[in-house]
């Protein structure tokens, strides 16, 4: 098959919009002979003139060969060999050409377990996932090579498999993660042929590696278009099967998707990292079960669920969830402050939780800045003040109640000193050889 060249003057492509140490790498492979391309992510977001977060290396070098060739490399990864070329903390990924896996023998179950097989830029292109992601980009004479079609997708914006679709989600059931990502960055629709089969197959998202899901998923929903995504993902079935007790919370709401306040609270993440902020996964997760663990807060301790379980039943990570859990309770203390919510001032998770806070309060019209007024001064918000504040109102108890009497009590010397007066000359100690 002839690809279609796209020449220099048919693209918006520059190598001055391409890393240096990229081209080093590119130039260096070509130098010795060999076949080198950036391809993928890089070129399509170049082809949109957007600006790339990372390029990727296609070539004809086997691995060993490009570890050979750079001496600041390592191989890596046990389904994909890759090498990885080191400039200091930055890494370029360096892939040998593939072609499709074949297929087991007596087996129906087209998923993809051995993909290591290498081959031609052509058959390279046609085992990738969606024509948009399979362009090649040569720096030596300035083409963009395009084998499955992607300029075409790219122009009317379509997210379409390379291949029969129903097929491509079985070998890969990552792949219909990838799609919404992609959907949800770009701003494009899912091609329908593509999006049925998505649909039709999502169940076989049980059958997919946990770590790789998982990694998908904070891919997919800790970027700017976050609140699209989670819209996308419920939409078509898939959150019900990468965390289940949250799709049924966006059900049971009954309103509009797009007006819940688990997906405004996606949109106020997207925000913040549209603004050049980078989230943890706590501060993703907890973005995502903010509405729910209020929901849950609410109902008897017999009657909720374990948010935690669920999660870490589905792949994430203990220490996430975890921290997840700290920084949604300090939400609640935030959100109802008495003089104890000051402690948290001294947690070492603070910092996270207040950004947390401010970010996602507006969903539910708490002002934080009021909050925030009152930790740096909790008599700011004294009940004179408009306090919401439930610990200053012990101030305000009448000096015959019970709370006035026991707080009284807590101030009295313990080991015989002097009580507490308002009379600044108390009377001399009694004479013990006074007779009356």
């Amino acid at each position: 098959m002839e690809p279609r060249i796209l020449e220099r003057a048919e693209h918006p492509i520059s190598r001055r919009d391409i890393d240096a140490n990229v081209l080093k790498v590119l130039y260096r492979l070509a130098g010795a002979g060999y076949d080198a391309y950036l391809v993928g992510g890089g070129v399509r977001d170049l082809m949109l003139s957007r600006k790339p977060k990372d390029f990727d290396v296609a070539t004809s070098a086997h691995p060993q060969q490009v570890r050979e060739l750079f001496r600041n490399s390592r191989l890596i990864g046990r389904r994909f060999r890759l090498v990885h070329v080191f400039f200091g903390r930055q890494n370029v990924e360096v892939a040998t050409f593939r072609r499709q896996a074949e297929a087991v023998a007596d087996t129906d179950d087209p998923l993809i377990r051995l993909d290591n097989t290498f081959g031609t830029p052509e058959e390279d292109a046609f085992r990738r996932d969606f024509t948009v992601n399979a362009l090649f980009y040569s720096p030596q004479n300035f083409h963009v090579i395009d084998f499955p079609g992607g300029v075409d997708d790219l122009r009317a914006r379509l997210i379409r498999t390379i291949g029969g679709p129903e097929l491509r989600m079985r070998e890969d059931p990552v792949r219909m993660m990838r799609a919404v990502r992609f959907a949800a960055k770009l701003g494009f629709e899912i091609e329908p042929a593509t999006r049925v089969a998505i649909e039709r197959h999502r169940a076989d998202l049980a059958k997919a590696s946990v770590p790789r899901l998982v990694e998908e998923t904070y891919k997919t929903l800790g970027q700017p278009e976050a609140a699209h995504a989670l819209v996308l993902m419920e939409e078509m079935g898939l959150l019900e099967y990468v965390i289940p007790i949250l799709s049924a919370h966006l059900k049971s709401r009954g309103a509009m998707l797009a007006e819940q306040p688990a997906v405004r609270n996606m949109a106020a993440l997207g925000r913040a990292i549209a603004s050049g902020f980078a989230p943890d996964h706590s501060i993703v997760l907890a973005a995502l079960m903010l509405d729910l663990y209020r929901d849950e807060h609410r109902r008897a301790a017999d009657r909720r669920v374990d948010l935690l379980g669920e999660l870490r039943a589905r792949g994430f990570a203990r220490g996430d969830t975890e921290q997840m859990r700290l920084i949604l309770e300090a939400f609640e203390n935030l959100a109802a402050p008495t003089r104890r919510t000051r402690r948290l001032m001294r947690r070492p998770y603070f910092p996270d939780a207040r950004m947390f806070f401010e970010m996602t309060a507006p969903t539910y019209s708490i002002d934080p800045t009021r909050m925030f007024r009152f930790l740096a001064d909790p008599d700011s918000l004294s009940p004179g003040h408009g306090s919401l504040d439930r610990g200053s109102a012990d101030a305000a108890q009448p000096p015959g109640s019970e709370r006035h009497r026991r707080r009284r009590r807590r101030r009295r010397p313990r080991h015989g000193g002097t009580a507490p007066s308002g009379d600044l000359n108390p009377p001399p100690s009694p004479d013990p050889t006074r007779r009356d």
